[in-house]
């Protein structure tokens, strides 16, 4: 395979692996232990939950965009 079809491939998989596990992650945590319901009033583990949700989404989507603005040499 010429190499940088295999970086491309790579790029991709990454980006869907790390998505993936990003979204199950928040999904486990905010919707089966019930993080992301606000019931009767906010209670500390709603805070820390949605918290961890922005910046953790901040942080994959800083990812995403360093990781898709490098340039990748097919030429080669």
């Amino acid at each position: 395979m010429e190499p940088g079809v295999r970086k491309y491939l790579i790029r991709i998989v990454n980006t869907i692996s790390l998505g993936l596990l990003w979204m199950a992650l928040n999904s486990t945590f905010g919707i089966m232990y019930d993080y992301a319901f606000i019931h009767d009033s906010i209670k500390l583990g709603n805070i820390i939950f949605y918290i961890w949700f922005a910046i953790s989404l901040t942080a994959l989507l800083w990812w995403i965009l360093k990781k898709w603005s490098e340039p990748i040499d097919f030429e080669n």
